[in-house]
């Protein structure tokens, strides 16, 4: 992540090597479990279909890291600097589909290799809610962040009146860090929660989810 969001909250610097092979495994990853099936990398391709995803309300209205407004030229936008990330092993993004190879999620993540830590964020679609997918899908990830990407700390920041996010966070066992100030793509702000993991919390309350 390019600017200081101000998060992560717990910032403790690791090594050159540690800090590279954040980076390669973060360039290294086309693919990542969930509930379903391996999601994939977005594509510029993949604009349209993504609006079209990301058009709904109960999905865009939350998440303040996406392009305003929302366009196919905004979208294609936000997957071409997440390529850009992903070639920097700073951010990735990653589409969920259905049997029918409809967007019915995605994942967006952002990296500070320096402090070995990052950030998940996305949705999924409003009919896969309130079903344990979120949760199931959340722990995979976060399991995998830890795991295969090598990260010793997971923020994760939501809205003040962002009460399911909130419940996720502190039922998976991350601790509240306080509050912030997150600037949107367009410059607007808004308070937003800060809770974080560290690998050590997370081995100690979860087994390995099955992939």
């Amino acid at each position: 992540m390019a600017d200081d969001s101000g998060t992560p909250i717990t910032r403790n610097s690791v090594s050159d090597a540690t800090a590279e092979a954040i980076r390669q495994a973060v360039r290294a990853a086309d693919s990542m479990p969930t509930p379903e099936r391996a999601a994939r990398l977005a594509t510029p391709d993949d604009a349209e279909a993504f609006l079209a995803f990301l058009s709904d309300p109960k999905v865009f209205a939350p998440i303040y890291t996406l392009p305003r407004p929302l366009t196919v030229d905004s979208v294609q936008a936000f997957i071409e600097a997440h390529e850009r990330e992903r070639q920097e092993g700073v951010g990735l993004m990653f589409l969920n589909l259905d049997e029918a190879d409809r967007i019915v999620g995605y994942s967006d993540f952002s990296f500070w290799p320096q402090w070995a830590a990052g950030e998940l964020g996305g949705a999924v679609h409003p009919d896969m809610q309130s079903k344990g997918r979120g949760q199931m899908g959340a722990a995979m990830s976060f399991a995998w962040m830890f795991d295969t990407l090598g990260l010793d700390l997971i923020v994760e920041t939501a809205a003040l009146d962002n009460v399911r996010t909130a419940k996720l966070l502190d039922y998976l066992g991350f601790k509240r860090k306080g509050e912030i100030t997150s600037t949107r793509p367009d410059g607007t702000t808004r308070a937003s929660l800060v809770w974080e993991i560290t690998r050590e919390e997370w081995g100690s309350k979860h087994t390995p989810p099955s992939c």
